[in-house]
């Protein structure tokens, strides 16, 4: 049996408090793309509970102003994983082989409340009372090829009048869009019920719609990452569903089907408020975060009727590549497609 020396004993113990000082596995740490929206509380939520810190995965959170520029920094590798709308960017990227959608976010459903067409006071007063009427007139979008574009254009294909009959504005950033359509310089907008509400409880905005009569299961949002998580880094993306999974549920539970008690809600509300809302007090943000919010697809699942739908619409408009497909942009593999 060796003797033990006291060189020995010191480098045993250095060797141990080495072993605790640094983890054999390290947290992964991944940059998450969001929005300053209700619809993007799955994964701040996640953050707060500790689900990402319970699949080793540090997080930080990289705030977007529109769905365009989130998928040009997945794209770049500067952001990891973004949940939001199908662009034309998104598309682009996609038929170069760089980005993939791996899951489904906010969907229009029959049993909630959903999205909401909008009129200004001054277009409403002009004769602008439902959708119909908006032939000949503006309507707001953030870029050309977002989701306002599509809704803008399903809501002319139903209402059987031609595309270019709605003249779309680009005004980049949804606050832009918010100030046109209350000082009249845009005639009308599509938007999520929370925002949709605290607009028209104002004198300057007025409801005239919903997005569900124009569109059947709309899949609103979308997640997504790089192409290369996907096909080097499978496990990654594996574990961050699972993480934003838990996120979903919660979200559902306590904002959608308020099912959870009021005070695990209150304190889901203050996580999200530090990101939504976060220039209000709680008091008056707690109202705003719950008010309308959409469902989220339980465990990210996709629908791909949905998708198809949207990208044959990008397609007709010319704002995608003809050579970008289905396969070409969603991976199957890691969540329920239906």
């Amino acid at each position: 049996m060796p003797r033990i020396t006291r060189r020995l004993f010191s480098a045993l113990a250095l060797s141990t408090a080495a072993a605790f000082a640094f983890p054999a596995n390290a947290a992964d740490k991944i940059n998450v793309g969001i929005l300053s929206l209700t619809s993007h509380s799955p994964s701040i939520i996640a953050e707060a509970k500790g689900y990402f810190d319970e699949q080793e995965l540090e997080v930080e959170f990289v705030s977007f102003q529109a769905a365009q520029p989130m998928a040009v920094a997945i794209a770049s590798g500067d952001v990891d994983f973004g949940m939001t709308a199908i662009s034309g960017g998104l598309l682009s990227l996609a038929d170069k082989g760089v980005v993939k959608i791996i899951g489904g976010a906010l969907q229009e459903t029959p049993d909630v409340e959903g999205q909401k067409i909008l009129a200004s006071k001054a277009a409403h007063d002009d004769g602008v009372k439902t959708p119909a009427d908006l032939k000949g007139r503006s309507f707001g979008i953030t870029t050309t090829g977002s989701s306002f574009h599509y809704m803008a254009h399903k809501i002319a294909d139903k209402e059987g009048f031609d595309r270019s009959e709605i003249k779309v504005k680009p005004l980049q950033k949804v606050p832009a869009v918010i100030a046109s359509l209350k000082s009249g310089q845009i005639d009308a907008w599509s938007i999520v019920p929370n925002i949709a509400g605290a607009l028209t409880k104002g004198p300057e905005v007025v409801e005239i719609g919903k997005v569900s009569d124009y569109i059947d299961n709309y899949q609103v949002t979308t997640v997504f990452t790089s192409t290369s998580n996907v096909e080097e880094k499978p496990e990654l993306v594996k574990r961050f569903l699972a993480a934003l999974s838990k996120g979903i549920s919660d979200y559902n539970a306590a904002l959608v089907d308020k099912s959870m008690s009021e005070e695990e809600t209150a304190e889901i509300v203050k996580a999200i408020h530090q990101y939504v809302y976060s220039d209000q007090p709680i008091d008056k943000a707690d109202p705003r975060i719950r008010a309308g919010a959409m469902r989220i697809n339980e465990n990210a699942a996709l629908s791909m009727a949905s998708v198809e739908d949207q990208l044959e619409w990008f397609k007709s408009e010319g704002l995608a590549p003809e050579g970008v497909t289905i396969e070409k942009l969603v991976d199957t593999s890691f969540v329920e497609a239906r």
